[in-house]
């Protein structure tokens, strides 16, 4: 039998049929719940989620750096964090000996020497403490790790000027900057790669980046720059090694930081392998 096309087709309404609605406007299908600790999928309208300010490092490729427990791992982490702090503390009175121009925090160390009895290193931890209470408005817990670097840069720098020659030849000199800012980068990688908890100066940072919402490398900026200046007027030693530290020691930790940088069992299975 020749099949009638001249009826109703099976896509076309039928008298007393409901038509049935377009695609577009049926019910979207449920969103999948996110993963625990992901961020949420944007709705419409709204910009993306960014990811939080500590893990910059982290979202951009670059090894993560946020706080991890203590308890985790104690017996891997905590030689790190000392054999960092030892390093940056030496590196420093090998920057100091060479005469030529130390960091900012270095030259308010030095000037306030000049005007006191009091060691580098004891000077370094007072400062530390000092810097700690302004902790308290900025809202910042200090940690292990913190009131590790006031008291091991202390021991370890004066232990590192009592061992260095004092008053040596250009030649020597220049070998000492040479080898002190390339040796203090690595050891800012060693200690943070730890993940033990930010130094007092570190901490002031980050927390008055947080409170003010300026940038982090403006508040750095401003920070190390008034520091810079009160040690200069109280006689510390700026030169070219202060040029030369500033515009490569950053370059240094980053390179550093990745071979480093402590992971978590979670982090290590979900590190990308390409």
């Amino acid at each position: 039998m020749q099949q009638d096309t001249t009826g109703p087709s099976a896509y076309e309404p039928r008298p007393g049929r409901p038509t049935p609605a377009p695609a577009s406007a049926r019910e979207p299908a449920p969103t999948p719940e996110p993963a625990p600790g992901s961020a949420p999928a944007p709705g419409p309208g709204t910009a993306p989620v960014r990811p939080a300010r500590s893990c910059e490092s982290h979202a951009s490729g670059g090894p993560p750096l946020t706080y991890v427990r203590l308890g985790e791992r104690p017996l891997r982490r905590l030689p790190q964090l000392f054999a960092g702090l030892a390093l940056y503390g030496l590196s420093l009175a090998v920057m100091v000996r060479a005469a030529l121009g130390i960091n900012p925090w270095s030259v308010l160390y030095e000037g306030l020497e000049r005007h006191t009895s009091l060691s580098f290193g004891t000077l370094s931890g007072l400062v530390g403490a000092l810097v700690l209470l302004l902790w308290i408005p900025l809202r910042q817990r200090p940690t292990f790790g913190t009131v590790a670097n006031i008291v091991v840069l202390a021991f370890s720098a004066d232990l590192g000027l009592w061992l260095l020659p004092a008053d040596l030849g250009l030649p020597g000199r220049i070998a000492l900057l040479v080898g002190g800012i390339p040796l203090n980068g690595l050891a800012v990688a060693v200690y943070v790669g730890a993940r033990c908890g930010p130094g007092p100066r570190d901490g002031l940072m980050t927390g008055a980046s947080a409170l003010t919402g300026r940038s982090l490398r403006l508040v750095r900026t401003l920070i190390e720059l008034t520091v810079l200046a009160v040690g200069w007027l109280l006689g510390g030693g700026v030169g070219v090694g202060t040029v030369v530290y500033a515009l490569t020691v950053g370059t240094v930790t980053q390179f550093c930081l990745p071979l480093c940088a402590y992971r978590t069992p979670a982090e290590r299975t979900t590190a990308p392998t390409g």
